[in-house]
Parts: structure tokens; sequence; C-alpha cells
């Protein structure tokens, strides 16, 4: 009998020991993950409050250290860079729907009036295709270069016509083909780190969807969602990838930039912006591990300006994770042409 007493009482010692182990791990854990410091709200900061109208399509140029980014609205190109503090502009004349540094030098501008080649020393432009010359009330948007160095560049309609926009892919012998039809507002567009998959954002569809992607033909197929994004969140604009493969999407309407998992589709993290109208993002300085966020002021009330008397400017944040070096536009059109006149 005693014996059997003294095995119960070394059970519910041993059994009250490990559920004060247990419990002193648990308030350690609690403490460590969910005190004050890191509850605390990620926010990105003001860079330039340039109080872009339509700020939009940052992209890094690891060659010359520059951040570039347009305003739509206001037709300009900005270029920024961060080592000295300097920024320069140049008009457009046109809406100015994105930009992509070329191999060559200079830059790629898609207007609303066609792509043009860009003198980044003195702003000179020079047109090579516009495929929407016979499309009605319908201009470039977001765009950028593949792993091969095509550019892929969208469209939108001016009212936001549902269907009426185009996704474009324009080789280096500046020849344009229409990749895909019956899309609305054409925004955020990346490659995965394999080159195997392409990332591509409808903005109304609040999806981000992925095609299987051919770098030596650039041809895409297997259309499939891998994003849906939750309700309340804003709406998918611009896009960019880190270097373990996850996407940065600009929450139009959602004060923040949200980082999505294409594998499982869901959100890992998100950082909020002090503003509305969050348009895209991109990876950037010498290490490329500051996100640049450009946003927009259109659509805001007077109450939200006055909440936010930053929007429209360039913000920046450090994530802890870094991007991938952007794809530069390769334009073999002049060393073609010299072939054919050579004798």
């Amino acid at each position: 009998m005693h014996i059997v007493l003294l095995q119960k009482m070394e059970y519910h010692t041993k059994n009250y020991m490990l559920q004060k182990t247990f419990y002193m791990l648990s308030c350690l854990l609690l403490t460590t993950f969910c005190s004050p410091k890191n509850l605390e709200k990620a926010t990105a900061t003001l860079v330039s409050d340039t109080k872009s109208v339509l700020g939009e399509g940052p992209i890094w140029n690891d060659k010359k250290g520059q951040l570039y980014w347009i305003d739509i609205e206001r037709r300009q190109l900005h270029m920024y860079t961060p080592g000295t503090g300097r920024s320069k502009s140049f008009p457009t004349n046109e809406r100015i729907g994105t930009v992509v540094p070329v191999a060559s030098g200079g830059a790629l501008v898609a207007l609303q009036n066609g792509i043009f080649t860009m003198n980044l020393s003195n702003g000179a432009m020079k047109l090579i295709n516009n495929p929407l010359d016979t499309v009605a009330d319908v201009r470039f948007n977001d765009g950028k270069c593949d792993p091969a160095g095509r550019f892929w560049v969208g469209s939108m309609a001016m009212n936001d016509k549902q269907g009426t926009a185009s996704l474009y892919m324009m080789n280096d012998q500046h020849q344009v083909k229409k990749i895909l039809d019956n899309v609305t507002i054409s925004n955020g567009i990346i490659w995965s780190l394999d080159q195997k998959t392409m990332y591509y954002i409808d903005t109304p569809t609040m999806q981000i969807q992925a095609f299987d992607f051919d770098v030596t033909t650039g041809n895409i197929t297997n259309p499939r969602v891998v994003v849906s994004v939750p309700e309340g969140m804003g709406a998918p604009d611009g896009m960019t990838i880190d270097e373990e493969g996850m996407l940065w999407v600009g929450m139009w309407g959602g004060r923040a930039v949200a980082r999505f998992n294409p594998e499982n589709g869901k959100l890992m993290q998100k950082i909020e912006v002090p503003a509305v109208n969050i348009t895209a993002c991109a990876f950037g300085g010498a290490q490329l591990d500051t996100l640049y966020i450009t946003t927009a002021t259109q659509g805001m009330s007077a109450e939200q300006l006055k909440k936010y008397p930053h929007a429209g400017g360039l913000f920046a944040f450090v994530p802890g994770v870094k991007g991938v070096p952007a794809s530069f536009y390769i334009d073999n059109s002049q060393k073609t042409s010299e072939k054919r006149q050579a004798p």
C-alpha cells in the first residue's frame, strides 16, 4: 500500500514538474515573440516628397546605382541616386506607363503614344514602335524586361473599361507581339528566380496569376492563380520579387506593401506606408536590401490628403531580405541593321 502511494506521489510530482516546465517555456516564448517590440508595426519612411499624382514603376539600375520611377499623370521620369542624394527629372510630354534600363545605355519608356528610347543625359526620345496606334482611349501601363532582355508591357483603357487592354512583348529587334488579350488594367509582372515562371497581375481580378515561361522563346502557357488577395487589403498593383522567391506587391487603396508566397498563396509580411494608394515597389541600394515604394495622390479625398501629407512621395523600407537585379532591355536592332548593310 505504501509502495503504491509512493509511486502515485512520484508520478504526480513528475507530472507537476513537467507542467511547470512547459508553463515556463510557454511564458518565455510568449515574452520573446509577442513582446511590444516584435508587435511594432513595420512602416516605410519617406525618401522624397514628390507628391506624385500617380507615382509608379520603380526600378533599380545596379550599373548606375540609380532608382528610376515615374509620375504617369505629370508625365515625368525621375532618377534618384541614394549615394549622393541627388535627383533628376525629365518631362515625357505624354503619359508614361513604365521605364526600364537598356543594356547598351539609356532607357526604354512606354508612353501613351508609343515605345521610345530615351537619352538619360538630355532627355531626348526616339520612337521605335507603337502597337497602340490603332487602339482608341488606351495607354500603356506597367512593364518590365524578362530574363532574356525582352520588354513586356501592358495597357489599360483610360476609362478602365473591362477587357479592352492587352499584354505585349517586344523583342531585341523592336518587333512587338500581343501575348494576352481581354485584360482590364495590366499591372505587375515579374519572373521567378529559376526563369521558369512568369507572375502577372490584372488588377481588377484581385489575383496574381502564374504562367509557365520558356526563356528561349518567350512563350507562356498553363495559366493559374497562385495568390487571391484577401478582402480589405486593397487591390494588387505593381510587383517585384526577392531572393527567396517571394512576391512583393503594392496595394492600391490598402496603405501597404504585401509579401506573398506564390507556392501557397499566403500573406507573409505587410509593410505599412503612410499613404492610401500604394502603386509599386522595387529593391535597390548597393546591396539590394532597400525596398523602394511609390505612391499616388490620385483618387484621394481632401480629408485623406490632410491625414497623409506625404502621399505621392517615394518611400523606403529595409525588410531584412534582399532583392535580385532587374533585367535590362537588350537591343540588337542596330547590330542586325549593320550586318544587312555589310558588303
